[in-house]
């Protein structure tokens, strides 16, 4: 790992590991001493209920002959695809597996379902062989609204084709003794993979919330795993923060956090380009909380260096043996510009495995620091209160309630044709300040091409308002960066995109759709943002949504 550091800069995160030592951080932490992060009974029930990712690399490592077994069970039998069918912890680590390793010969393709907009549902359906095709069911409660609804639609599709055969088509990944377990059982599901309760979802990436969907595209899980083994001692107990990759990133983070450097802008290589999703939530999730956190910013477009405020942290994940030269001459000059940019090398991608130990000890470390519990996610069940509120009162009236302020607040929401959103949105981002950040919430269908068109408003956002940004699709987002938006700093603007849904689908034993579903979200985080006294504003993005963000880019230029 590589610091580019002013000197101040520098002296911070010396200060930082002085600190880490003098908590004897590295003894501890594998100690599991609970009292590292938070000394109330009530916090130290959580975190010894939550270490368990640092012994299930080798304790895991056991077992991948047995899942390879199964997977040449599946690929015997026929098996050409598999849907993860999972939200946050439970689909990224996939998903960054299936970008970064694609599927070898004769394995499965991996598909991951974490929307809830109907239309990625229905056409990843129609995209389909269900004859051919497994479905990996993955939450850790097993009571996951998203998933429990993913489960019901495709289990009934099938059922319905393939009568008392339907549960061969599915596995579940989850917790002991959860619905989702006991649901699978009933199902006769052909695989149950219990998972170590001791883990969290968002570092579950090494445990069999990772691994199965990684056994199906034919990754070599014994080399993934031996990586992060050889992370796990180069972070032992005996080093001191400065020789742990691990510890020695997380003064890093936590350091400069807490001198205003919050904004974890991350840079990598083509190759590994979608880990940076995964360090998002973890990160975000991790120390989003008591009015604190540290912003991590996935996928933002490049700029120069004058564009950037004096809050970045730059992380470049480098592949070693394809680097982009282009993003070497962006970092090199961020840091003659005297930006702080650290870079990580990796030999190959199978270092991923460390990589994702490294930032699990590298979050809990920067926890310490900034004297938060970065096991625990307080503000995540607000948004879900209210989507559940919303959806009693849907089925009570046939009728989806708004969860935006009347009175004067009622500007808060606009379509995007409305005469008046020209004003409201120009006065909205004007509120911008110095170590604000700006983050689009887009309730739509993913799509690359739509992707594309918003980052393109982010990039605007960024050059003309001079703060950091972020893009999520939602409801995904809401199991990610959704803690630190309602948990940490003040300093969000929310812009909040909804569009309409031209298709709808059903949702098995609930009496509503998958597009109820998605507005109850939107409108349920949308409440929670703004019971926090956050600014946000809700654009309605109509039937036409790739017009609509065309005409949303040139009022995001007219108003800054």
């Amino acid at each position: 790992m590589k610091l580019e550091l002013t000197p101040a800069l520098q002296a911070l995160v010396e200060q930082a590991l002085r600190g880490l030592d003098e908590r004897n951080f590295g003894r501890r932490l594998w100690e599991r001493d609970t009292t590292l992060w938070k000394s109330t009974p009530a916090h130290q029930a959580i975190i010894a209920e939550a270490l368990g990712w640092l012994s299930v690399p080798a304790d895991i490592r056991e077992q991948v002959a047995e899942l390879v077994g199964f997977v040449d069970e599946v690929r015997a039998e026929g098996y050409t695809d598999a849907v993860l069918l999972g939200m946050g912890g439970s689909s990224l680590a996939p998903e960054v597996l299936r970008r970064t390793f694609g599927v070898a010969e004769g394995y499965l393709d991996l598909h991951v379902l974490d929307s809830t907009d109907p239309q990625a549902v229905l056409d990843l359906e129609r995209s389909l062989d269900f004859e051919r095709t497994l479905f990996v069911v993955a939450s850790k409660s097993g009571g996951t609204t998203e998933t429990a609804s993913f489960h019901a639609y495709f289990y009934h599709a099938l059922e319905h084709l393939g009568g008392e055969l339907a549960g061969r088509h599915f596995v579940a990944i989850t917790d002991e003794d959860t619905s989702l377990q006991r649901e699978a059982l009933a199902e006769d599901f052909r695989a149950v993979f219990v998972n170590p309760s001791d883990i969290g979802g968002r570092y579950s990436a090494l445990s069999f919330f990772g691994l199965v969907p990684g056994a199906l595209i034919g990754l070599d899980l014994d080399a993934l795993l031996g990586r992060a083994l050889a992370m796990a001692d180069t972070c032992a107990a005996g080093k001191a923060a400065v020789e742990s990759p691990g510890a020695h990133l997380g003064a890093v983070l936590g350091g400069l956090a807490g001198a205003g450097r919050d904004k974890l802008t991350l840079l990598a290589s083509p190759g590994v380009a979608s880990f940076g999703a995964w360090v998002e939530q973890l990160v975000a999730e991790s120390t989003g909380k008591e009015g604190m956190g540290i912003v991590p910013v996935d996928l933002e477009p490049p700029a120069e260096p004058a564009r950037y405020g004096d809050d970045r942290l730059f992380v470049y994940v480098r592949l070693a043996a394809a680097a982009d030269a282009g993003q070497d001459m962006a970092a090199a000059a961020l840091a003659d510009a005297g930006q702080p940019v650290v870079t990580i090398d990796l030999d190959d991608p199978l270092d991923l495995g460390g990589e994702f130990l490294r930032w699990e000890i590298a979050t809990a470390a920067a926890g310490a620091l900034l004297g938060i519990d970065p096991f625990d996610q307080p503000n995540v069940q607000e948004s879900k209160d209210n989507t559940k509120r919303l959806l009693a009162g849907f089925v009570a009236s046939g009728e989806l309630m708004t969860e935006v302020p009347g009175g004067a607040d009622a500007k808060l929401s606009l379509p995007i044709a409305d005469d008046g959103l020209p004003a409201v949105l120009r006065e909205f981002l004007a509120q911008t300040a110095a170590g604000d950040y700006v983050a689009l919430q887009a309730y739509v269908a993913p799509d690359p091409a739509l992707w594309d068109a918003l980052q393109r408003v982010r990039a605007v956002l960024r050059d003309r308002l001079r703060a950091a940004t972020t893009l999520g699709y939602g409801p995904r987002f809401l199991h990610s960066t959704g803690q630190l938006h309602k948990g940490g700093p003040n300093t969000g603007l929310f812009l909040q995109l909804v569009g309409h849904d031209r298709e709808d689908a059903s949702i098995p034993g609930q009496p509503y759709s998958f597009s109820v579903l998605k507005r109850a979200q939107a409108r349920g985080d949308f409440s929670a943002l703004r019971a926090h006294g956050c600014r946000a504003l809700r654009i309605c993005l109509g039937d036409d949504v790739p017009a609509a963000v065309a005409k949303l880019l040139e009022l995001v230029e007219a108003a800054t």
